[in-house]
């Protein structure tokens, strides 16, 4: 069985920004993990290319909105590969199968007599692409969320019949584990005990979007056309568009990965439409929350926004997503700081664990002969870095499966820091100056080589390149975690204690991270 997981897609009215990215690393993260353990998984991000604000904004350029959204998607894939981004697809709206899915996909929300035409009255946000309960009495109504002017409108749409599943979507969200973190679901439940409204899927006087056929003069409002996205990815590249076809490569998603502002539309939108077409529904939507940098909202107007670009230029791909992955829980909201960032990158990966590796691989190889020290029996199970290993172990692949980043990094490295531990309170640089101790310096270095070696195998989702780095450190074989599914069960094999082989060669170590030194702001 495939295990489909998909970011949003992002809407391309500006470039990439570190949300963006903050929600990619997860879900590659989780990916990784996932293939690790040898399942089949399918990758899916990709861009939101329609509606009147992508129109406002490459018209205020002077581009035809197709070349604003060519320009704007090959940043998104420019930079997914910067970051080794693991996905299978990338799927742009303005993909001409897509038009066809889309297609395919009212006729049968039609046939089933959910489409209705009707009046839309109500204050307009361009930037959310979203009408607005609240404001009607307001002198001057604004988004809350864009801090901009709404937009008055008065126009004749196609409604998509919402209130008839209200029972159905109340059920669905009362499903322990369908919208994640649990928090969230208190948010959706109020919205739904309010009573689902119908609401409009066209646009008139439109012309950047899909036309409704049948219904001349409108066009797919961008909602409904973009979450039909995640079932047109999954056609393989030689498909025909097919809408039944494009559901057996991999359909229901297992789960929706998102920003937490746009719960509603993947939790009770998106499963009704999916209802109402007869499709089977996503067995996860899981909305993580909003990233701030020291405190503050991050807007171009503050002059504080962080380009995930230029963050990875200067960083590097290992220290931000440890960052990013190690200290905000998924699902809270997290506060970027630049001198806890440079803490954490440098404590936390070239001390605890780059230096515990490195000066122990080089006593190793100083004193037998550049090779894994011989272990006796007494580094089995119950040695204390062995238990240490074992609910590293436990902890991390319970932290992954349910996106929990930050107990499985914390637990990775919890493993590394009782590795050090041990290393200084056996000493072995002294302890080898005494008599008859070789054999005892020779345990303790070869069971904090495979504290390491376990290590790096636990933080192969999270950081794959220092995993790399670590495991060729030692002379051990790499698990590629960034395409398919590895052998069953190998991953998990190599995990266990012991696996270290006695008087394997050991590479000439270097650092396997360098310190982040961040002289200027970000």
């Amino acid at each position: 069985m495939t295990y489909t997981l998909t970011t949003p897609l992002y809407y391309v009215n500006d470039k990439p920004h570190l949300g963006s990215a903050y929600t990619t690393l997860a879900c590659d993260a989780l990916a990784r993990f996932k293939r690790l353990k040898g399942e089949q998984v399918l990758f899916i991000t990709g861009c939101d290319e329609h509606g009147q604000k992508i129109q406002r904004t490459a018209e205020a350029a002077g581009l035809s909105p197709q070349a604003h959204c060519d320009g704007v998607s090959a940043q998104y894939r420019e930079l997914w590969e910067r970051w080794q981004i693991s996905n299978n697809r990338l799927i742009r709206t303005t993909d001409p199968r897509h038009r066809q899915i889309v297609e395919q996909f009212f006729a049968r929300v039609e046939a089933n007599g959910d489409i209705v035409e009707g009046r839309q009255q109500g204050w307009y946000c361009v930037a959310c692409e979203e009408f607005k309960d609240d404001p009607h009495e307001a002198q001057d109504p604004e988004c809350p969320t864009h801090k901009r002017p709404l937009e008055w409108r008065d126009e004749v749409n196609l409604f998509f019949r919402l209130s008839r599943y209200q029972e159905q979507i109340e059920a669905l969200i009362a499903q322990p584990g369908f919208i994640q973190p649990a928090s969230r679901r208190n948010e959706v439940e109020n919205f739904v005990k309010q009573g689902l409204r119908d609401f409009s899927i066209s646009r008139v006087n439109l012309p950047w979007g899909i036309p409704v056929p049948g219904h001349e003069g409108h066009t797919f409002y961008v909602w409904f056309d973009a979450l039909l996205g995640y079932i047109t990815a999954l056609l393989e590249q030689s498909d025909a568009p097919d809408l039944d076809t494009a559901l057996s490569r991999g359909w229901p998603a297992s789960v929706h990965v998102i920003g937490k502002d746009i719960l509603r539309f993947h939790a009770v939108y998106w499963p009704a439409m999916l209802l109402s077409a007869g499709l089977p529904l996503p067995a996860k939507v899981f909305g993580h929350g909003f990233l701030t940098r020291e405190g503050q909202k991050m807007g171009k107007s503050l002059g504080n926004v962080l380009d995930p670009a230029d963050l990875l230029e200067r960083c590097g791909r290992d220290a931000v997503r440890w960052y990013l992955l190690r200290d905000i829980p998924f699902g809270d909201d997290g506060d970027f700081q630049q001198q806890r960032f440079s803490d954490l990158v440098n404590n936390d990966l070239a001390n605890t664990i780059g230096n515990m590796l490195n000066r122990t691989s080089s006593m190793a190889r100083r004193w037998f002969d550049n090779a894994v020290p011989p272990a006796s029996a007494a580094i089995g199970s119950d040695h204390p870095l062995a238990q240490a290993a074992a609910q590293a172990r436990t902890t991390v692949l319970q932290g992954l499966e349910q996106l929990e980043f930050r107990s499985a990094a914390e637990a990775a490295l919890q493993l590394a820091i009782a590795a050090n531990g041990f290393l200084n309170e056996q000493a072995p640089w002294s302890r080898m100056k005494q008599e008859g101790t070789r054999d005892q310096v020779a345990d303790d270095l070869y069971a904090v080589l495979e504290a390491a070696r376990i290590t790096a195998l636990l933080m192969a989702p999270l950081l794959p390149d220092l995993s790399e780095r670590m495991l060729l450190q030692l002379g051990q074989s790499i698990p590629d975690s960034s395409a398919t599914a590895q052998p069953d069960g190998a991953w998990l094999t190599q995990l266990e204690w012991g696996a270290l082989q006695s008087g394997a060669p050991l590479p000439e170590p270097s650092p396997v991270m360098a310190r982040l030194e961040l002289s200027e702001p970000l």
